[in-house]
């Protein structure tokens, strides 16, 4: 039995420190008036105006900020779902499946990975301007229900995980190809599934430029409305802080509800791999 190592315990510590600091220094500066926060030192306890903060968020008739969660939410679940279904779908064509064509369609969605997302904003708020969506949040969910780097993950893991013969005993059986992959071939994907769902979920709930520029004042996603409680020639920055850890709440919240399901999925998956 191998000896236990302090050092590696050491390392662990270190890294909760350095990974939860953040999040704790914002609560800390979330907790205190905007004297406190600009004094020297710096104040490194939780203070008491966290709930008065948090109302003055809520309360604030130029940010929306709880349409601006909902909005965030409902972009983030629906880009999510759209995101996973058809990665998985596409993965499993490019893996298992025989048609023409198929090695020249899966080089150009790798290449749709290579063009800088900025390339594509003009020509992007153009289409949605004219298919007269610009400005809701049609326009920011439509763009993204399909990922050029989920359909690549979803293949490579299609490609290992599923046996060629268990898709064709299913064909004997008589099992049409939406027949195999809802019942043999997403639930193999689902550690896959998972981890896509989370890595889709953080960057549409995190994205701001594109919301920035298509939304209008009504429909502010949580990115935009922390915008606009920094903007103006003075700052509150007890009123950012607050901002912050409210609309980073729902990602801390995700991680501790499905992190353990996440990796305990990607360890079953590389076990029957």
């Amino acid at each position: 039995m191998k000896t236990k190592n302090p050092l590696l315990y050491v390392g662990l510590i270190a890294t909760l420190i350095f990974s939860a600091g953040p999040i704790y220094f914002m609560l800390v500066m979330a907790s205190r008036t905007n004297n406190e926060i600009v004094s020297l030192p710096p104040p490194f306890w939780v203070g008491g105006k966290l709930s008065s903060n948090v109302n003055r968020v809520f309360d604030n008739p130029d940010v929306l900020f709880g349409q601006a969660l909902l909005n965030s939410l409902i972009v983030a679940l629906v880009a999510t779902v759209c995101v996973v279904l058809t990665s998985s779908l596409a993965g499993f064509a490019f893996a298992k499946l025989k048609f023409r064509g198929r090695n020249a369609m899966l080089l150009f969605v790798i290449g749709t990975m290579m063009v800088p997302v900025q390339l594509g904003l003009i020509p992007l708020y153009m289409l949605m301007t004219k298919l007269g969506l610009s400005g809701g949040l049609e326009s920011v969910t439509l763009p993204f229900v399909v990922a050029g780097f989920g359909v690549f993950m979803m293949r490579q893991f299609a490609e290992q995980a599923i046996p060629d013969e268990m898709i064709e005993a299913a064909r004997v059986d008589g099992a049409s190809t939406f027949r195999i992959f809802f019942s043999i071939v997403f639930p193999a994907l689902r550690p896959a599934a998972a981890v896509l769902g989370l890595l889709t979920f953080m960057e549409r709930w995190n994205d701001f430029l594109w919301p920035f520029l298509t939304l209008d004042a009504e429909h502010p996603t949580v990115q935009v409305a922390l915008s606009r409680l920094s903007s103006g020639y003075y700052s509150d920055q007890s009123l950012i802080m607050a901002g912050t850890l409210v609309g980073t709440l729902p990602l801390v919240v995700v991680f501790i509800v499905f992190g353990r399901q996440i990796i305990g999925g990607i360890m079953e998956g590389g076990l029957k791999a």
